[in-house]
Order: structure tokens, then C-alpha cells, then sequence
């Protein structure tokens, strides 16, 4: 197994090295393999991962927790490959037949990809910080290729937030590393599994501060109130590829940094105060993105506010600590991988045959799209929790899980608040699809198949989690739950 870890870690690397000197419909053939190769890895890892952890060069380490944010990101990867080929050829947002253009998206999405599956494998709480602050300078830099006044705008902010954030973060690790350091020694290096054995032992005073500041510099990349000011603009300026990789991928990223400092919290402080903060954060963020997201007038923004949303609904169900929840808070990082790729997907296919991001300006999306009409109300529903999604099943384990921890008043809340979330997306969805056209209708039919085909896979994968995980997922699953109790 060691062998298909180096080699998930090489290929996308590889590949972006390779795609900047190739034209760009080679380069999108590389990016393809590369991207499902990821995939295919991943899923060989599974097996392995549900019985032991995987440790390689020292500094990689690999365990049930780590590959269910490798599968999200291994899936999602694979997805946005094969739909850019489309993206690009049926002309791109901006500037997207210029051969400069491509050779740097390209580069750039293999890169960005590289870095999301390197973060989770890092057995090192620095390295994790290192790779994460990586994905914040490839993926600004992605943001801003379109060379527009408004993605210049939104890269910028979205640097000087994460930036911020992240060196909270690392202050953070800082005191982790202090906390470590006074019982290992000073040559600790901050390696995850000798701090997590110790735990016990750190410094209550020190490990409380570093989480807070670990929850509010990582949130940041989360996107957790007060700090996901970034986060709309970000998503509604990049191309749609990127957005979609944001959404479904770098933010849950970011939210495993979190969930690996949760780790040691707990077992240093037991569960009660990190899963008090991280209710905090994720009732605020959860009802921000509730209210904004009935008002909101650009349907990628509206996305970007759904995706507050959800990670709102991953922090409270991390906070509930149920068993069951925390297996609802993985199975749910990816369906909404799956369900947001999706999502970005059809908004993207949505942007070519209208012409613009307004919801007001779009209509008759189910007549003129055959296709990605029907999937992108599909994956409106899905993220709305409606059946027989995989968000659905996902979101009902965390309320479960909030009852039987006795969480009856927050658990209400939530299913509150998702209710007014699932008001604002819907009467978008309605505007945009089912409204009839005033305007003469314009050519009926497709951009591009390149830009349909992932979109049915990820609509197959979330019938598939929620309808019936497969067995070995489950087992997955249920390790990274002990996991993070404590008790793998």
C-alpha cells in the first residue's frame, strides 16, 4: 500500500508539471487519467485503511479519517477533469481559447488538486498547515485567472482572509506544539500520533487555546461565521471548475485540519469543550447561510452560501458526538462533494447557454438543457437533503445523533434552519428551470457531452450513498468514527 500512497501523491503532481507545456486538448487527456487514476487509488486504499494505518517516509500518514477526505477530493478531481475539457472548449467564462490560458488552467487544476490530496496525508501537524497554506496559493491564483476587475477583487480578499486565518492557524500549531513539547521533549516534531498518545498529559490551559485558534484560522478556509466573507466571491469569480473544487473539496480539507486538532483535544480535555466551540461556530454559520441565502441574486454566490451551510452542518454534527452523527458529519463530506460538484457543474453549463450568473436573467432551464437541466434541479434537491440523495441520509444520521445525545433543542434548530435554506435554493431552482421563457428560446441541446457525463456520475454516487453504501464504506466509516472518539 505504501506504493499506491506515493503514487496518489505523485500522479496529479506529475501531471501538472506535464500539462504546462502540452496544447490543450492533450493536456485535458492527461488531466482526465490523472484525475481518475486518483480516484482508482484511493478506492485501492480502502481496504487497506479499514484495518491499519499506513505509514510511508516518515512524514505520510495515511488512516480511515485521512481517505474519506481523500475519496471526496480523488472523486471530485476526476469529475472536474472530464468536465473541463467541455468547459474549455465551449469557450470558457473568459479568455478560455487563448492556448496561455489553457496551459495554465490546466497546470493549475492538476496542482490544486495535488495539494487537497496531500494535506489529508500529512502525519504531521506542521505539514498538514504547510499543505494547506499551499492550497490557498494555488487556488487563488486559479481564481484570479479569468484577469477579470471582479475575480483580481475576490482573489485578493480571498488571500488576505486565508492569510490571516491561516497564520491564526498557525499560531495555533504553535501551541501545539508547546503543549507537545512539554511532554516529549523539545526534539517533538509534531508528529500526530505520538501527540495523540500523550494527550493525556498536555497542558489542559495551552490545548484549549490552540484549538480555538486552530477552529477560527482553519475556519477560515471553511468558511465558518464570522470568517467566510471571502467565500462568496471567491466561488462566484473563479471558473466553474475551480469553484466546484473549492467548494466540495479545499473547504472540507480545511475542515479535516480542524477535525484532526478536535482529535487531540478531546483526549486532552475530554469531548465537552471542543464540541461546545465547534456548536458556536456551526449554529452561526448555519443560520448566516440560511437568510442569505433567500435573498441572493447570482445563482454561484447562492451555491458559495449553501456551501456555508453545510459546513455549519458539519461542525454541529461533530458537536453532537454521537456515533451515529459523527458517521452522518463523513458520510456527509462526500455527498456534498458530490452533491456541490454537481451543482457548480450544471451552474457552469448554465453560464454557456445564457450568458450570465443573474437568476433573474435565467429561465427555461429544463426545456433548453435535456440534460443538465433535470441534474442540476436534481442536485438543488440533493442538497436540500430531499431523498433518496446521500445529504439526505447523511443529514438524518446527525439529527439522530443529536437526539440521542440528548441535543433536542439544537437538533431542532438545524432541521429549522435547513427547512429556510431549502426555501431560498428551491425558488431559485424554480426561477431558473421552470419559469418559461419570454425571450425567443435560444438553441436547444448541450455545450458539450464533456460536460454532462461527470455530472451522471455524480448523481450515481449520491443515489449510491444514499440509497445503499457499499459495505467496505460503511467499514470505513465506522473506523474513522473511532477514530476520532478515541477508541480506534
Amino acid at each position: 500500500m505504501n506504493v499506491v500512497v506515493l503514487m496518489l501523491l505523485a500522479v496529479p503532481l506529475a501531471a501538472a508539471v506535464v500539462t504546462i507545456w502540452l496544447p490543450s486538448h492533450a493536456a485535458g487527456a492527461v488531466t482526465a487519467a490523472a484525475g481518475i487514476a486518483s480516484f482508482g487509488l484511493v478506492l485501492a486504499l480502502i481496504p487497506a485503511v479499514s484495518h491499519r494505518d499506513i505509514d510511508v517516509l516518515g512524514f505520510i500518514r495515511v488512516d480511515a479519517l485521512s481517505v474519506v477526505f481523500l475519496l471526496a477530493t480523488g472523486f471530485l478531481y476526476a469529475c472536474v477533469a472530464v468536465y473541463s475539457i467541455g468547459y474549455l472548449r465551449s469557450g470558457g467564462e473568459a479568455g478560455a481559447r487563448d492556448r496561455g490560458y489553457a496551459r495554465l488552467f490546466w497546470a493549475g487544476l492538476n496542482f490544486f488538486a495535488w495539494s487537497m490530496l496531500i494535506a489529508p496525508a500529512m502525519g504531521n501537524l506542521a505539514l498538514l498547515w504547510i499543505a494547506i497554506e499551499v492550497t490557498t496559493i494555488v487556488s487563488a491564483l486559479l481564481v484570479a485567472i479569468e484577469g477579470t476587475d471582479g475575480a483580481a477583487e475576490a482573489a485578493w480578499k480571498y488571500v488576505l482572509l486565508a492569510s490571516a486565518g491561516l497564520a491564526i492557524a498557525l499560531l495555533g500549531t504553535i501551541f501545539i506544539y508547546y503543549a507537545g513539547a512539554h511532554v516529549l521533549g523539545q526534539s517533538y516534531n509534531l508528529a500526530f500520533a505520538p501527540l495523540l498518545g500523550v494527550a493525556a498529559k498536555l497542558p489542559p490551559t495551552v490545548v484549549r487555546l490552540a484549538f480555538v485558534l486552530a477552529v477560527l484560522g482553519f475556519g477560515t478556509k471553511v468558511g465558518l461565521f464570522p470568517v467566510h466573507t471571502w467565500l462568496p466571491d471567491a466561488h462566484s469569480e473563479a471558473p466553474t471548475p475551480v469553484s466546484a473544487l473549492l467548494s466540495g473539496s479545499l473547504l472540507a480539507v480545511s475542515f479535516y485540519a480542524i477535525l484532526r486538532f478536535y482529535q487531540v483535544a478531546s483526549a486532552a480535555l475530554g469531548s465537552g469543550f471542543p464540541r461546545d466551540v465547534l456548536l458556536v461556530f456551526g449554529v452561526a454559520s448555519l443560520l448566516l447561510a440560511a437568510l442569505y441565502l433567500l435573498d441572493q441574486q447570482d445563482y454561484k454566490r447562492l451555491l458559495a452560501y449553501s456551501s456555508v451551510e453545510h459546513m455549519g452542518i458539519l461542525a454541529i454534527g461533530v458537536s453532537f458526538g454521537a456515533p451515529i452523527a459523527l458517521a452522518g458529519v463523513l458520510l456527509h463530506v462526500l455527498a456534498h462533494a458530490a452533491a456541490k460538484g454537481n451543482a457548480f457543474m450544471g451552474a457552469g453549463v448554465l453560464v454557456r447557454k445564457f450568458g450570465t450568473k443573474r437568476i433573474l436573467s435565467v429561465s427555461g432551464g429544463l426545456d433548453l438543457l435535456p440534460w443538465s437541466g433535470p441534474m442540476f434541479l436534481a442536485a438543488i434537491l440533493a442538497l436540500s437533503a430531499m431523498p433518496p440523495f446521500g445529504i439526505f441520509r447523511s443529514e438524518f444520521e446527525i439529527v439522530t445523533g443529536g437526539l440521542a445525545a440528548s441535543h433536542n433543542a439544537v437538533a431542532a434548530v438545524l432541521v429549522v434552519l435547513v427547512t429556510v435554506a431549502f426555501f431560498g435554493m428551491s425558488v431559485a431552482a424554480n426561477r431558473m428551470l421552470l419559469t418559461p421563457r419570454r425571450e425567443p428560446a435560444a438553441d436547444r441541446g448541450e455545450p458539450s457531452v464533456w460536460m454532462v457525463v461527470p455530472v451522471v456520475a455524480g448523481l450515481a454516487a449520491l443515489l449510491v450513498l444514499g440509497l445503499h453504501p457499499p459495505g467496505e464504506l460503511v467499514g470505513l466509516l465506522d473506523r474513522a468514527v473511532n477514530a476520532l472518539r478515541g477508541t480506534a
